[in-house]
């Protein structure tokens, strides 16, 4: 489980679609048509016509910039399309995701709907692949076709959109399950089910971007996360709380908007940082916040900004009372952040040697 650089979010698309592809093939002498695809509601044929909007649609998406909709066009294909050409076609529009996922900035989001209207490049390119898994395993499952994609694009997919679903026994298995397709040993069936994009806070002169699963993960081994960091490197503290993260996606606690989140410079689009919470808020409504900057970011208010942005973002949820920071008595540089961001002292505890400071609602 690791982030990924720009191609290869792509190369998941296209071994996604690959497959789909080689197992349809197969089958392309079958009744599409009037056949229902597994559990679905459509028949084979609008099903596959589905996975190649689907394709197509992200690309426009990425490729048109779009922040407030759904860019207006769908797929009709032509009258007299068979099988074998809708096959085609969704190898077509795959290639466009993959060319359009290859040549979109990192720093670039558009709109998806849910949960926070939208997505970068890895979400687009993980909502394509689970499209075409999911859709494959509807179509063939009408068909009567045995079908298991490789192992890679389901994992891509449940650590990229899927970060509340606790990993089973393999990652095609936990997918169908995530989506109401299967079942796990152990776990109720699944009834409604939704991704989840990474969220995003916005303040003046930085963009707080909630870590996925593997950008958790690649952190606390030592990877870049997915970003280029001013200073070549993250801070020690950034790692640590990465791996605090994908501590709790192992164990299935992970909350998208309760993660760390990396302070990126939206002049440059370096990371500077990283600031986050322990854990969701507890049942007192208390969560606490904690931060560090890479060293040569330091001295310029960065902190300070987010720290106002995330804990006025945090003060605005349903049951949060309380945000609190715990700092070293000897730490006066940080005391200082959270002194100008409106904590004040609300405790002391000598044996450990730290403040405890509280922003209220």
């Amino acid at each position: 489980m690791r982030a990924l650089g720009a191609g290869e979010p792509a190369e998941r698309v296209e071994e996604a679609v690959a497959d789909c592809v080689a197992v349809l093939g197969t089958v392309t002498d079958r009744d599409w048509g009037g056949t229902r695809a597994g559990g679905l509601e459509w028949d084979c044929r609008a099903t596959a016509v589905h996975i190649a909007s689907d394709l197509l649609a992200y690309a426009g998406q990425l490729a048109g910039r779009a922040q407030d909709a759904y860019i207006p066009f769908e797929i009709v294909p032509d009258d007299g399309t068979d099988n074998a050409a809708l096959l085609t076609v969704i190898g077509t529009t795959g290639a466009l995701l993959a060319a359009t996922l290859r040549t979109t900035p990192r720093a670039v989001r558009a709109f998806h709907p849910y949960p926070f209207r939208h997505a970068n490049r890895e979400g687009f390119a993980a909502m394509g692949v689970a499209e075409v898994l999911l859709h494959t395993h509807d179509i063939t499952e009408g068909l009567g076709v045995r079908y298991e994609p490789p192992a890679e694009p389901a994992s891509f997919v449940l650590t990229r959109i899927f970060p509340h679903v606790r990993p089973g026994l393999t990652p095609w298995q936990t997918l169908l399950w995530a989506t109401g397709r299967g079942e796990l040993p152990g776990r109720e069936p699944v009834r409604q089910w939704r991704w989840s994009n990474n969220p995003v806070l916005r303040g003046e002169r930085l963009d707080l971007e909630g870590l996925t699963p593997a950008s958790a993960a690649d952190l606390a081994t030592g990877g870049d996360g997915g970003f280029v960091w001013a200073g070549s490197v993250p801070a020690d503290g950034t790692r640590v709380g990465a791996g605090m993260m994908a501590k709790q996606y192992e164990e299935g606690v992970f909350r998208p908007e309760w993660t760390t989140y990396v302070l990126v410079r939206r002049e440059d689009d370096l990371a500077v940082g990283a600031m986050g919470f322990h854990a969701a808020p507890d049942e007192d409504g208390r969560v606490e916040v904690g931060y560090d900057l890479v060293e040569g970011a330091r001295g310029h208010g960065y902190a300070t900004e987010a720290l106002r942005t995330l804990s006025a973002w945090a003060l605005a949820q349903d049951g949060v009372r309380v945000v609190t920071a715990v700092i070293d008595l000897d730490n006066t540089a940080s005391q200082g952040v959270v002194t100008r961001a409106g904590f004040t002292l609300a405790g002391e505890d000598g044996a450990k040697g730290e403040y405890v400071y509280e922003l209220r609602r």
